[in-house]
């Protein structure tokens, strides 16, 4: 009590008391919960494609079909990430009161349970944010995205867990309890599925082509760049300014005999057309008519076994992903080419002239460009 008799209130208390909706409830809060559990087991499972994919560890191979896998699980990771955050910030705003309760826990139990909401909300804030940032293609921060974007992921659903375990007796009874006055909530989550429903709208015309036109907040667009097909490194940016007149594709390691072979080698050999998407890491993908001659041909024109694996190496000379390894299922398939031409024009070179990988199911970092050389390991 102040001078007066008057009640002096903590911070706590005075911003709880002006968050007076009806909203602020626990069955707005509990329905939130519940779409954003959805949305980031579907992000985690998704994003551990993604990762895995790019850094396959040594037991674990991808198959090279179906060709739209990464295409299908990447576009839904990040469409559906940016379609979370009008969730994320809904349910913030609908609990924002208890986050400043005091005093903060009342006993050990509860003190685990408020560290791992604390964990729960940091870790998906910044995991959207970064997220929003790295399909910008805008990195503000010292650290690695994809390091840290893949360990966090770790520290949020096990922070989710828990607090799934902690809630989950009490969401099931607050979800089927009917509230006496049902309106105001209903048209609250309906104004934020409405939301998140837009956000997917203007950014899945990325991948689906027909809604290009939608895709107001993609990074790229199907059918707009170099020979109508995005790309995400010029060869301006990778440092090769022209195709070396004395470019030779070489085949060297374990290898029955090492080849040497110009372009009008490989032209010389029986050359296929294919229709295979390039799909990114930044949820980007689109579809090209790529002509070329596949690796397995070239390979055993070399006499590489058949259990072999095979690193591409670019004429890139720095990047984190200027080679990848082209496991014995991908070289196998027939899909999988060393591009030279792109929707019935010779390959561009922002697009990897002379000579670049293309196969299906692989993320577009490993569809290696300006290919000099196949390692047979």
């Amino acid at each position: 009590m102040g001078g007066g008799g008057t009640l002096v209130r903590g911070p706590a208390e005075v911003i709880a008391g002006r968050f007076t909706s009806r909203l602020h409830d626990e069955r707005v809060a509990a329905w939130l919960g519940i779409a954003l559990g959805v949305s980031f087991g579907t992000a985690f499972v998704t994003g551990l494609i993604s990762h895995f994919m790019q850094h396959p560890p040594g037991w674990l191979h991808w198959p090279s079909r179906p060709v739209n896998l990464y295409r299908v699980t990447q576009g839904l990771h990040v469409i559906g990430g940016l379609a979370t955050i009008p969730l994320l910030l809904a349910k913030l705003w609908t609990v924002y009161p208890r986050l400043f309760q005091w005093p903060p826990f009342r006993s050990a139990g509860q003190a685990i349970e408020r560290g791992a909401v604390f964990v729960l909300v940091g870790g998906a804030v910044f995991q959207l944010a970064t997220g929003l940032f790295n399909i910008a293609y805008w990195y503000p921060f010292p650290f690695f995205f994809t390091v840290a974007h893949y360990w966090t992921a770790y520290l949020v659903v096990g922070a989710l867990v828990v607090h799934v375990a902690n809630q989950a007796s009490k969401v099931r009874h607050t979800v089927m309890t009917r509230p006496e006055d049902a309106v105001p909530r209903r048209a609250f989550l309906l104004t934020v599925a409405a939301a998140s429903g837009a956000v997917a709208l203007a950014t899945v015309g990325e991948t689906l082509s027909p809604l290009a036109r939608l895709a107001l907040l993609a990074p790229r667009r199907p059918g707009t760049g170099p020979q109508r097909l995005p790309v995400n490194k010029t060869a301006y940016a990778a440092g090769i300014t022209a195709v070396p007149p004395e470019w030779r594709l070489r085949v060297t390691g374990a290898v029955g005999r090492e080849l040497s072979l110009s372009l009008a080698d490989l032209r010389a050999l029986p050359v296929r057309t294919v229709r295979l998407p390039i799909a990114c890491v930044e949820g980007w993908s689109a579809s090209g008519d790529w002509e070329g001659v596949r690796l397995r041909d070239v390979l055993r024109l070399a006499g590489v076994a058949d259990g072999a694996r095979v690193r591409v190496e670019s004429l890139e000379r720095y990047g984190a992903y200027r080679t990848s390894w082209v496991e014995p299922r991908h070289w196998h398939d027939g899909l999988t080419l060393l591009a030279l031409g792109l929707n019935g024009e010779p390959l561009a070179l922002d697009h990897g002239a002379p000579c670049r990988l293309i196969a299906p199911d692989r993320p577009g970092v490993m569809q290696t460009k300006w290919v000099g050389g196949l390692v047979v390991a």
